[in-house]
């Protein structure tokens, strides 16, 4: 069985600036339904990545993956994720808990944002 997955973005004080990590969300349950994908904030919103975490070992994932759905690794990915990371294998440690680069990091989404950069050029201003 794949790892869950835990998709863990910034937050916000607006509940729509959610939306697009929801509609990620809901495309990964599409295509793989069996697969618990839960949502984490690191501020203004909930869950916060422990409780995330912690829902999903409740639930009996045995592997988690944290993907944070950052551009780039700044302060909050090497001090502040790594920190609640710690915490969550202390709580559960019976649970593999792993993280992924972070999303701009990844070949494949750099080319898709240069791609759709490029086909803006098709849109009339």
């Amino acid at each position: 069985m794949p790892p869950a997955l835990v998709l863990l973005s910034h937050g916000s004080r607006d509940p729509a600036w959610a939306d697009p990590v929801r509609a990620i969300r809901a495309r990964l349950l599409d295509r793989q339904p069996s697969r618990p994908v839960e949502l984490a904030f690191l501020e203004f919103m909930s869950p916060g990545l422990e409780a995330a975490v912690a829902a999903l070992a409740l639930g009996g994932a045995t592997s988690i993956r944290i993907v944070p759905l950052f551009l780039g690794q700044g302060g909050h990915l090497r001090r502040d994720v790594s920190a609640l990371m710690a915490a969550c294998r202390a709580a559960h440690p019976s649970v593999a808990i792993e993280a992924t680069p972070s999303l701009g990091e990844a070949e494949a989404v750099r080319e898709a944002i240069a791609g759709w950069l490029l086909g803006l050029d098709d849109i009339p201003a």
